[in-house]
Protein backbone atom coordinates (compact mmCIF):
# COMPACT_ATOMS: atom_id res chain seq x y z
CA UNK A 1 0.00 0.00 0.00
CA UNK A 2 1.60 3.38 -0.88
CA UNK A 3 1.87 6.09 0.98
CA UNK A 4 0.67 9.54 -0.14
CA UNK A 5 3.50 12.01 0.23
CA UNK A 6 2.51 15.05 1.61
CA UNK A 7 4.35 18.19 -0.44
CA UNK A 8 6.44 20.67 1.62
CA UNK A 9 4.90 24.47 1.45
CA UNK A 10 7.15 27.01 2.01
CA UNK A 11 4.68 30.41 2.10
CA UNK A 12 6.71 33.16 1.31
CA UNK A 13 5.79 36.19 3.72
CA UNK A 14 6.27 40.24 3.47
CA UNK A 15 8.86 40.93 6.25
CA UNK A 16 6.79 41.82 9.56
CA UNK A 17 8.44 44.92 9.93
CA UNK A 18 6.99 46.68 7.00
CA UNK A 19 3.41 46.74 8.32
CA UNK A 20 1.73 45.12 5.19
CA UNK A 21 -1.56 44.45 7.39
CA UNK A 22 -3.36 43.01 4.19
CA UNK A 23 -0.08 41.18 3.10
CA UNK A 24 0.30 39.36 6.33
CA UNK A 25 -3.44 38.32 6.62
CA UNK A 26 -3.26 36.78 3.54
CA UNK A 27 -0.09 34.45 4.58
CA UNK A 28 -2.27 33.79 7.88
CA UNK A 29 -5.14 32.70 5.90
CA UNK A 30 -3.25 30.61 3.74
CA UNK A 31 -1.30 28.95 6.53
CA UNK A 32 -3.82 28.57 8.57
CA UNK A 33 -6.25 26.58 5.92
CA UNK A 34 -3.60 24.53 4.88
CA UNK A 35 -2.56 23.21 8.20
CA UNK A 36 -6.71 23.25 8.98
CA UNK A 37 -8.16 21.29 5.99
CA UNK A 38 -5.23 19.90 4.13
CA UNK A 39 -2.33 18.95 6.55
CA UNK A 40 -2.30 14.88 5.12
CA UNK A 41 -1.49 16.58 1.50
CA UNK A 42 0.53 19.60 2.32
CA UNK A 43 2.73 20.68 5.14
CA UNK A 44 2.67 24.89 5.43
CA UNK A 45 5.51 26.58 6.72
CA UNK A 46 5.77 30.24 7.20
CA UNK A 47 9.09 31.92 5.77
CA UNK A 48 9.83 34.76 6.48
CA UNK A 49 13.78 35.88 8.47
CA UNK A 50 13.84 38.90 10.64
CA UNK A 51 14.45 42.24 9.50
CA UNK A 52 18.28 43.03 9.99
CA UNK A 53 18.67 46.60 10.89
CA UNK A 54 21.89 48.24 9.45
CA UNK A 55 20.64 51.93 9.27
CA UNK A 56 17.61 52.01 11.72
CA UNK A 57 16.95 50.83 15.21
CA UNK A 58 13.94 48.42 16.44
CA UNK A 59 10.09 49.71 16.18
CA UNK A 60 11.30 52.38 13.41
CA UNK A 61 9.13 51.84 10.28
CA UNK A 62 9.21 55.02 7.86
CA UNK A 63 11.84 57.48 6.64
CA UNK A 64 14.59 57.18 4.20
CA UNK A 65 17.06 55.18 6.45
CA UNK A 66 14.43 52.79 7.36
CA UNK A 67 13.76 52.46 3.25
CA UNK A 68 17.60 51.32 2.94
CA UNK A 69 17.08 48.70 5.65
CA UNK A 70 14.10 47.63 3.66
CA UNK A 71 15.68 47.52 0.33
CA UNK A 72 18.84 45.91 1.60
CA UNK A 73 16.24 43.06 3.22
CA UNK A 74 14.42 42.42 0.33
CA UNK A 75 17.63 41.95 -2.52
CA UNK A 76 19.86 40.86 -0.09
CA UNK A 77 19.62 39.55 3.10
CA UNK A 78 16.30 38.11 1.77
CA UNK A 79 17.45 35.95 -1.04
CA UNK A 80 20.52 34.44 0.66
CA UNK A 81 17.92 33.60 3.68
CA UNK A 82 15.77 31.86 0.57
CA UNK A 83 18.91 29.93 -1.08
CA UNK A 84 19.48 28.55 2.52
CA UNK A 85 16.11 27.28 3.22
CA UNK A 86 14.97 26.35 -0.16
CA UNK A 87 15.99 22.54 -0.33
CA UNK A 88 13.33 21.49 2.53
CA UNK A 89 10.61 22.54 0.24
CA UNK A 90 8.83 21.02 -2.52
CA UNK A 91 6.65 24.15 -3.52
CA UNK A 92 6.97 27.65 -2.44
CA UNK A 93 4.34 30.46 -2.30
CA UNK A 94 5.22 33.98 -2.76
CA UNK A 95 2.06 35.75 -1.35
CA UNK A 96 3.09 39.14 -2.11
CA UNK A 97 3.67 40.14 -5.84
CA UNK A 98 6.98 43.26 -4.97
CA UNK A 99 8.75 40.02 -3.34
CA UNK A 100 8.69 38.30 -6.68
CA UNK A 101 12.15 38.79 -6.92
CA UNK A 102 12.65 35.95 -4.98
CA UNK A 103 11.37 33.61 -7.29
CA UNK A 104 15.06 34.41 -9.18
CA UNK A 105 16.27 32.54 -6.49
CA UNK A 106 13.78 29.80 -6.64
CA UNK A 107 13.93 26.09 -8.33
CA UNK A 108 12.13 26.73 -11.43
CA UNK A 109 8.70 25.61 -12.05
CA UNK A 110 8.30 25.66 -8.27
CA UNK A 111 7.06 29.23 -7.25
CA UNK A 112 3.45 30.26 -7.40
CA UNK A 113 3.09 34.64 -6.78
CA UNK A 114 0.08 36.03 -6.01
CA UNK A 115 -0.71 39.13 -7.67
CA UNK A 116 -2.49 41.30 -5.97
CA UNK A 117 -2.35 44.70 -8.74
CA UNK A 118 0.01 46.27 -10.88
CA UNK A 119 1.17 49.17 -9.13
CA UNK A 120 4.92 47.75 -8.35
CA UNK A 121 5.36 47.79 -12.23
CA UNK A 122 3.61 50.73 -13.17
CA UNK A 123 6.77 53.06 -13.73
CA UNK A 124 8.12 50.65 -16.03
CA UNK A 125 4.73 49.46 -17.68
CA UNK A 126 3.56 52.87 -17.88
CA UNK A 127 6.54 55.04 -17.31
CA UNK A 128 4.88 58.48 -18.69
CA UNK A 129 2.27 58.39 -15.82
CA UNK A 130 4.55 57.46 -13.56
CA UNK A 131 8.21 58.88 -13.56
CA UNK A 132 10.61 57.42 -11.36
CA UNK A 133 14.51 57.52 -10.67
CA UNK A 134 16.67 54.99 -13.20
CA UNK A 135 17.60 52.90 -9.50
CA UNK A 136 14.11 52.80 -9.05
CA UNK A 137 13.13 51.30 -12.42
CA UNK A 138 16.30 48.95 -12.54
CA UNK A 139 14.58 47.10 -9.29
CA UNK A 140 11.54 47.31 -10.62
CA UNK A 141 12.91 45.47 -13.66
CA UNK A 142 14.49 42.93 -11.32
CA UNK A 143 10.56 41.85 -9.45
CA UNK A 144 9.08 41.98 -12.90
CA UNK A 145 11.78 39.31 -13.96
CA UNK A 146 11.08 37.42 -11.05
CA UNK A 147 7.48 37.60 -11.39
CA UNK A 148 7.25 36.74 -15.25
CA UNK A 149 9.71 33.68 -14.01
CA UNK A 150 6.53 32.18 -11.43
CA UNK A 151 4.97 28.78 -12.89
CA UNK A 152 1.37 30.32 -11.78
CA UNK A 153 0.66 33.83 -10.58
CA UNK A 154 -2.98 33.55 -9.06
CA UNK A 155 -4.68 37.10 -9.05
CA UNK A 156 -6.85 38.41 -6.75
CA UNK A 157 -9.76 39.50 -9.30
CA UNK A 158 -10.32 39.48 -12.96
CA UNK A 159 -9.87 43.11 -13.23
CA UNK A 160 -5.94 42.93 -12.16
CA UNK A 161 -5.90 39.40 -14.53
CA UNK A 162 -7.10 41.02 -17.39
CA UNK A 163 -4.58 43.97 -16.67
CA UNK A 164 -1.82 41.75 -16.48
CA UNK A 165 -2.42 40.07 -20.05
CA UNK A 166 -3.19 43.27 -21.69
CA UNK A 167 0.53 43.99 -20.52
CA UNK A 168 1.43 40.50 -21.75
CA UNK A 169 3.46 39.97 -18.79
CA UNK A 170 2.80 36.58 -19.20
CA UNK A 171 0.59 33.86 -20.88
CA UNK A 172 -2.97 33.36 -19.93
CA UNK A 173 -2.48 29.73 -18.59
CA UNK A 174 -0.36 30.08 -16.22
CA UNK A 175 -2.69 33.15 -14.55
CA UNK A 176 -5.79 32.25 -12.88
CA UNK A 177 -7.88 34.31 -10.63
CA UNK A 178 -8.37 33.71 -6.43
CA UNK A 179 -10.13 36.15 -4.55
CA UNK A 180 -9.60 37.27 -1.47
CA UNK A 181 -11.64 35.98 1.32
CA UNK A 182 -13.17 37.74 4.62
CA UNK A 183 -11.98 36.93 7.96
CA UNK A 184 -14.84 35.70 10.22
CA UNK A 185 -14.24 38.59 12.70
CA UNK A 186 -16.01 40.91 9.90
CA UNK A 187 -19.92 39.97 10.64
CA UNK A 188 -23.19 41.54 12.22
CA UNK A 189 -22.41 40.46 15.49
CA UNK A 190 -19.38 41.68 17.34
CA UNK A 191 -16.95 39.13 18.92
CA UNK A 192 -16.02 39.70 22.87
CA UNK A 193 -14.85 43.18 23.94
CA UNK A 194 -14.67 44.59 20.47
CA UNK A 195 -17.54 47.22 20.93
CA UNK A 196 -15.57 48.07 24.06
CA UNK A 197 -12.69 48.79 22.47
CA UNK A 198 -14.44 51.15 19.37
CA UNK A 199 -16.00 53.03 22.45
CA UNK A 200 -12.93 53.53 23.84
CA UNK A 201 -11.65 54.95 20.83
CA UNK A 202 -14.10 57.11 19.29
CA UNK A 203 -16.86 57.03 22.50
CA UNK A 204 -20.07 55.83 22.32
CA UNK A 205 -22.82 55.41 19.69
CA UNK A 206 -25.36 58.04 19.58
CA UNK A 207 -28.93 58.06 17.82
CA UNK A 208 -28.17 60.82 15.40
CA UNK A 209 -24.30 60.31 15.14
CA UNK A 210 -23.45 60.26 11.55
CA UNK A 211 -19.53 58.43 11.31
CA UNK A 212 -18.33 57.76 7.73
CA UNK A 213 -15.01 55.56 7.38
CA UNK A 214 -12.23 55.50 5.33
CA UNK A 215 -9.22 52.24 5.44
CA UNK A 216 -6.41 52.78 3.97
CA UNK A 217 -3.36 54.44 3.34
CA UNK A 218 -2.52 57.96 2.44
CA UNK A 219 -0.77 56.72 -0.93
CA UNK A 220 -2.00 58.73 -3.86
CA UNK A 221 -3.84 56.16 -5.33
CA UNK A 222 -6.20 56.09 -2.17
CA UNK A 223 -7.34 59.71 -3.47
CA UNK A 224 -7.91 61.01 0.00
CA UNK A 225 -7.92 64.74 -1.24
CA UNK A 226 -10.93 63.56 -2.70
CA UNK A 227 -12.11 61.93 0.46
CA UNK A 228 -11.57 65.16 2.46
CA UNK A 229 -13.51 67.32 -0.27
CA UNK A 230 -16.02 64.95 0.23
CA UNK A 231 -16.66 64.81 3.69
CA UNK A 232 -16.26 68.72 3.31
CA UNK A 233 -19.42 68.60 1.43
CA UNK A 234 -21.15 66.67 3.83
CA UNK A 235 -20.36 68.18 6.71
CA UNK A 236 -22.24 70.96 4.71
CA UNK A 237 -25.69 69.03 5.14
CA UNK A 238 -24.99 66.97 8.65
CA UNK A 239 -22.94 69.02 10.64
CA UNK A 240 -22.42 66.77 13.50
CA UNK A 241 -20.56 64.53 11.04
CA UNK A 242 -17.13 63.02 11.61
CA UNK A 243 -14.64 60.80 9.47
CA UNK A 244 -12.69 58.07 10.85
CA UNK A 245 -9.60 57.11 9.12
CA UNK A 246 -8.13 53.50 10.28
CA UNK A 247 -4.75 53.22 8.53
CA UNK A 248 -1.95 56.17 10.09
CA UNK A 249 -2.07 59.85 10.04
CA UNK A 250 -2.76 62.27 6.88
CA UNK A 251 0.32 63.48 5.62
CA UNK A 252 1.88 66.67 5.81
CA UNK A 253 -0.44 68.05 2.52
CA UNK A 254 -3.29 66.16 3.45
CA UNK A 255 -3.23 67.79 6.72
CA UNK A 256 -3.12 71.33 5.42
CA UNK A 257 -6.16 70.54 3.01
CA UNK A 258 -8.26 69.46 6.12
CA UNK A 259 -7.32 72.48 7.62
CA UNK A 260 -8.45 74.50 4.61
CA UNK A 261 -11.42 72.92 4.22
CA UNK A 262 -12.19 73.67 7.92
CA UNK A 263 -12.57 69.48 9.07
CA UNK A 264 -9.23 68.77 10.64
CA UNK A 265 -10.94 68.81 14.04
CA UNK A 266 -13.93 66.12 13.21
CA UNK A 267 -11.15 64.06 11.89
CA UNK A 268 -10.31 61.01 13.90
CA UNK A 269 -7.37 59.07 13.13
CA UNK A 270 -6.66 55.71 14.18
CA UNK A 271 -3.29 53.32 13.73
CA UNK A 272 -3.78 49.73 12.63
CA UNK A 273 -6.74 47.81 14.49
CA UNK A 274 -7.17 44.46 15.44
CA UNK A 275 -9.64 42.22 12.88
CA UNK A 276 -12.36 42.21 15.99
CA UNK A 277 -11.97 46.00 16.57
CA UNK A 278 -12.12 47.13 12.87
CA UNK A 279 -15.18 45.31 12.39
CA UNK A 280 -16.49 47.00 15.17
CA UNK A 281 -15.67 50.36 13.71
CA UNK A 282 -17.10 49.12 10.61
CA UNK A 283 -20.61 48.60 11.97
CA UNK A 284 -21.36 51.01 13.72
CA UNK A 285 -20.24 53.22 10.77
CA UNK A 286 -23.17 54.66 8.48
CA UNK A 287 -21.17 54.62 5.49
CA UNK A 288 -17.37 53.42 4.31
CA UNK A 289 -15.68 55.66 1.52
CA UNK A 290 -13.59 54.20 -0.69
CA UNK A 291 -12.48 57.21 -3.43
CA UNK A 292 -9.47 55.28 -4.93
CA UNK A 293 -8.27 56.19 -8.51
CA UNK A 294 -6.65 52.43 -8.06
CA UNK A 295 -7.07 48.98 -6.38
CA UNK A 296 -6.36 45.70 -6.88
CA UNK A 297 -9.18 43.44 -4.81
CA UNK A 298 -10.48 46.36 -2.39
CA UNK A 299 -10.81 44.56 0.55
CA UNK A 300 -12.17 47.31 3.21
CA UNK A 301 -14.78 47.06 0.71
CA UNK A 302 -16.08 43.64 1.23
CA UNK A 303 -15.13 43.71 4.83
CA UNK A 304 -17.50 46.57 5.37
CA UNK A 305 -20.22 44.86 3.55
CA UNK A 306 -19.91 41.26 5.99
CA UNK A 307 -19.90 43.59 8.70
CA UNK A 308 -23.73 45.47 7.03
CA UNK A 309 -22.70 48.74 6.27
CA UNK A 310 -22.84 50.04 2.76
CA UNK A 311 -20.49 52.16 0.88
CA UNK A 312 -19.22 54.65 -1.50
CA UNK A 313 -16.75 53.69 -4.11
CA UNK A 314 -14.96 54.89 -7.10
CA UNK A 315 -16.68 53.18 -10.11
CA UNK A 316 -13.58 50.96 -10.65
CA UNK A 317 -14.10 47.29 -12.91
CA UNK A 318 -12.51 45.78 -9.63
CA UNK A 319 -14.66 47.36 -7.35
CA UNK A 320 -17.44 46.57 -8.70
CA UNK A 321 -16.41 43.10 -9.09
CA UNK A 322 -15.79 42.98 -5.88
CA UNK A 323 -18.94 44.75 -4.09
CA UNK A 324 -21.93 44.37 -6.86
CA UNK A 325 -24.95 46.61 -7.05
CA UNK A 326 -27.15 45.93 -4.19
CA UNK A 327 -25.51 47.61 -1.56
CA UNK A 328 -22.57 50.18 -2.98
CA UNK A 329 -22.94 53.08 -4.85
CA UNK A 330 -20.53 53.82 -7.21
CA UNK A 331 -19.07 57.48 -8.42
CA UNK A 332 -17.02 58.65 -11.40
CA UNK A 333 -13.17 58.64 -10.09
CA UNK A 334 -12.30 61.57 -8.25
CA UNK A 335 -15.46 63.52 -8.64
CA UNK A 336 -16.01 64.88 -5.12
CA UNK A 337 -19.47 66.52 -5.57
CA UNK A 338 -20.97 63.33 -6.82
CA UNK A 339 -19.28 61.64 -4.23
CA UNK A 340 -20.82 64.32 -1.73
CA UNK A 341 -24.14 64.05 -3.26
CA UNK A 342 -24.34 60.11 -3.18
CA UNK A 343 -23.29 60.40 0.48
CA UNK A 344 -25.84 63.28 1.24
CA UNK A 345 -28.85 61.09 -0.62
CA UNK A 346 -28.24 57.62 1.43
CA UNK A 347 -27.87 59.16 4.65
CA UNK A 348 -31.47 60.67 4.06
CA UNK A 349 -32.42 57.49 3.09
CA UNK A 350 -30.99 56.35 6.41
CA UNK A 351 -33.30 58.68 7.85
CA UNK A 352 -36.47 58.07 5.96
CA UNK A 353 -36.61 55.01 4.61
CA UNK A 354 -35.37 52.08 7.97
CA UNK A 355 -36.52 49.50 5.77
CA UNK A 356 -34.66 50.35 2.36
CA UNK A 357 -31.57 50.63 4.44
CA UNK A 358 -32.16 47.60 6.29
CA UNK A 359 -32.56 45.71 2.70
CA UNK A 360 -29.38 47.59 1.29
CA UNK A 361 -27.23 46.37 4.28
CA UNK A 362 -28.63 42.99 4.17
CA UNK A 363 -27.78 42.96 0.48
CA UNK A 364 -24.09 43.86 1.54
CA UNK A 365 -23.78 40.60 3.93
CA UNK A 366 -25.36 38.27 1.26
CA UNK A 367 -22.68 39.22 -1.37
CA UNK A 368 -19.97 39.02 1.66
CA UNK A 369 -20.92 36.11 1.98
CA UNK A 370 -19.28 34.87 -1.38
CA UNK A 371 -16.00 35.58 -0.20
CA UNK A 372 -14.76 33.54 1.91
CA UNK A 373 -10.63 32.22 2.64
CA UNK A 374 -11.64 28.50 2.79
CA UNK A 375 -13.15 28.91 -0.47
CA UNK A 376 -9.57 30.91 -0.71
CA UNK A 377 -7.48 28.05 0.14
CA UNK A 378 -9.29 25.32 -1.82
CA UNK A 379 -8.60 26.91 -4.85
CA UNK A 380 -5.26 27.59 -3.79
CA UNK A 381 -4.52 23.78 -3.19
CA UNK A 382 -6.29 23.41 -6.75
CA UNK A 383 -3.45 25.33 -8.07
CA UNK A 384 -0.96 24.15 -6.44
CA UNK A 385 -1.62 20.30 -7.52
CA UNK A 386 -1.67 21.99 -11.42
CA UNK A 387 1.96 23.31 -10.50
CA UNK A 388 3.11 19.60 -9.44
CA UNK A 389 1.27 17.72 -12.08
CA UNK A 390 2.95 20.09 -15.06
CA UNK A 391 6.61 18.80 -13.17
CA UNK A 392 5.74 15.00 -13.31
Amino acid sequence: MSVQRVTRVAVVCDFREENWHSMNLVADMLVEGLRAGHAGSFEATRVCPPMRRRFTRDGASAGARFNADRLLNRFVWYPRHLRRERARFDLFHVVDHSYAHLVRHLPPGRAVVTCHDLDTFRCVLEPEAEPRPAPFRAMTRRVLEGFRKAARVACDSHATRDELLAHKLLPPARVVVIPNGVHPSFARKPFGDAVGEAERLLGRVCDDSVELLHVGSTAGRKRVDVLLETFACVRAEFPSARLVRVGGPLTREQGALAEALGVSGAIVTLPHLSAETLAAVYRRAALLLLPSEREGFGLPLVEALSCATPAVASDLPVLREVGGDAAVAYCRVADSRAFAGTVVRLLRERESDPRAWARRCEAGARRAAQFTWREYVERVVALYREVLDSRE
